[in-house]
This record gives structure tokens, sequence and C-alpha cells, in this order.
């Protein structure tokens, strides 16, 4: 009877990939519990996060393909439906106005676009499948830009790239030429004064301190210092679990979550950070792979594009943390503290196992 029952519970779980984000979430929370100043509370609620994304990502991973094809264009109006109730209905926090309340919970609705988007991207180009056109990526493309404006203007820069990231790894695969992505690449960078006047005066300033992050070290320069200085300080070895100057001596802000890489930079040093690297990469390719072998079009550009999305949240985060990348407020996955950015991404990674363990054999 348990074995019957623990054989069900596991019958869609990926193995390789879930032992892979079970030893990065491992070692999120004991990065966490040194960021936080040994806050046993904060571990708590993590966990307490990483137990409901899990149970989120095994009910996705025991949906198949085709019912979450069915649903890619009502999740996506629904989302919507959301950002726009957004936009005229949502409360503000901290200049920003991100959330929506429905009754007794409150919501952020670009959290759900960063699965809806590639959803219906993929299943819009899958039902075009050996038809595709070049009119086909601009109606593509307009799907995009719409709720990627609508977050812009909330503003919260940083989703708004996620998700647009998201969405064009799926315009991507389903065989965008490399004649419009040159021609693409050369209007934005003759639009970049257009695109430099409607950025934000902090959105500006974080650019500017890309650059020369002294020109305000008390202010909009001080996360990119104190982080390098922290990843600099770990040397090859670190300066071991709990040790970090930077972080427990409170030099490195947002240290729990968007800087939490300067933390395990700082303690566990460059080995660590190739452990780390090398955890990130297993599961990349395992998405890759999932990706590669999918039996419709639909499930390979939905796994291809979540797969491409957390490369770019890492390289996003890990780039902004090094002083590569300009600060957009992008936690990094499976080790920053958060709970909805978390059940996100293992939404996501439930996706791919059931991508994966719902393929029919073809009869020879």
């Amino acid at each position: 009877m348990i074995r019957q029952l623990m054989s069900y519970l596991i019958k869609h779980i990926d193995s390789f990939l879930m032992s892979c984000l079970f030893f990065t979430l491992l070692i999120g929370l004991f990065v966490l519990y040194s960021a936080s100043g040994q806050n046993v509370d904060r571990i708590a609620s993590q966990f307490a996060n990483i137990i409901i994304a899990t149970g989120a990502m095994w009910i996705a991973a025991n949906i198949p393909p085709q019912h979450l094809q069915r649903a890619a264009l009502p999740l996506y109006a629904f989302g919507m439906i959301l950002l726009i109730g957004v936009y005229f209905f949502g409360e503000i926090s901290h200049g920003a106005r991100r959330w929506l309340h429905l009754g007794i919970v409150r919501i952020q609705p670009s959290e759900l676009m960063k699965i809806a988007v590639p959803m219906l991207l993929a299943w819009y180009f899958a039902k075009r499948e050996g038809t595709i056109q070049f009119s086909d990526h601009v109606v593509g493309a307009i799907l995009l830009a719409i709720p990627v404006l609508l977050i812009m203007k909330q503003p919260d820069l940083g989703t708004s790239l996620l998700i647009g990231a998201s969405g064009f790894y799926v315009l991507f695969f389903a065989g965008l030429s490399w004649r419009l992505l040159i021609g693409g690449a050369v209007l934005i960078g003759a639009s970049t004064p257009i695109l430099w006047s409607l950025l934000h005066d902090y959105q500006r300033k974080r650019i500017e301190i890309l650059f020369d992050p002294y020109q305000d070290p008390l202010g909009s320069g001080y996360h990119t210092i104190q982080a390098t200085i922290a990843l600099g300080s770990g040397g090859l070895a670190g300066k071991g679990w709990l040790n970090g100057t930077q972080a427990q001596l409170d030099f490195l802000p947002e240290r729990t979550t968007d800087f939490i890489f300067a933390v395990f930079g700082e303690e566990f040093g460059l080995l660590g950070n190739c452990l780390l690297l090398l955890l990130f990469t297993l599961i990349i390719a395992r998405g890759l792979v999932i990706s590669a072998q999918a039996q419709n079009t639909f499930c390979r550009l939905l796994a291809g594009s979540i797969t491409l999305a957390f490369f770019t949240y890492i390289f996003v985060n890990i780039g902004m943390v090094s002083g590569i990348l300009p600060v957009v407020g992008v936690p990094l996955p499976l080790i920053s503290y958060g709970g909805t950015s978390l059940v996100t991404l293992m939404l996501g990674f439930g996706i791919l196992m059931s991508i994966h363990t719902h393929k029919k054999l073809v009869t020879t």
C-alpha cells in the first residue's frame, strides 16, 4: 500500500531534475541562515515557502501537457485582466504599483505572467506549425509586448525584462530569422535615445552607476560596491559559513534577496561559486534535454522557454551582483528568500517534468 502510494506520488517527478533542485534549495537554506543573521523564523518561513512551491511543482507535473495547452489562452487572459486591475486599482508601495488585493488575498499578477506569456506564445505557434510566417511573429511580438509594457508601467523593470526574455525565447525557437534579430538589434540601438527618455530617473541612475559606482558610493552605488567587496574578499575557499564580514556586520544591503549571491561568494569563495554554478548548469542542461525530446511543438517551445528563462534569472542576478549589469531587483532563483517567485519557478519545473513524463510511446 505504502509502496503504491509512493510510486504514484513520484510517477511524474523527474529524479535527476528533482535531485538538483533539492540540493540547490538546501544550499539556499544554509546561505539564508547566515544572510539573515541566523534568524530561525526566516528559515522556517522559507522552508514553508519550499513546501508550498514543491506542492505546486507536483501538481503541475501531474497535469498532462495537452491540458496545459488548452489552459494557455484563458490563463493569459486572466493574467491580463489582473494586470489591468493593477494599473487602475493596484496598491502603491515604495513608489510602485505592483500588488492587487482580491478580497482576502494579495497577489502580484506579474509573477503569473512569467508562466502565462510563454504558454500562450507556445500555444499560438503550435497552432500554426508548418505554416509560420513573418506575420505570425509580429502577432507573437504584440502578445508579448502588451504585458511587458503594463509591467514596466508599474514600474518593475526587472520582471518586465525577464518576461520579455521568456517570450523572446519562444519567438526564437519558433523560427525567428537571424536577419530579423540583427535588424531588431540595430533598431534598438538606433532607438536608444528614445528608450532612455522613457526610463524613470532611478532607472537611468542605475545604468549610470553601472559604469562608475563610486560617483555615488553612499547612495545608488552602495549596493554594487559592497557586493563586489564581498565577492572579492571570499577568495578561493571563502571565509567560512557564518563568517562573512560584509553580511554579518550589515554592510551588504538586501542580503537575503537580491544580493544573497554576494553572501555565498564571501563565505564559500570561488570553489563554492563553481559548485553552485555547476548545479545551475545541470538544471539548465536537463531542461534543454527535455525540450529537445519533447513530443510536439507546444512542449518543445514551452520547455525551451522555461529553461532559458531560468538561465536568464541566474545571469541577470549574478551579473548585477558582480557589477557587470545594472541593479534591477532580480532575486537569485532557488537561493534568495521569497515565496511568490519560488512558487513560479517550481511551477515551471513542474511543467518541465510533465512534458518529460507524459510523453506518449510511438509504435513503429
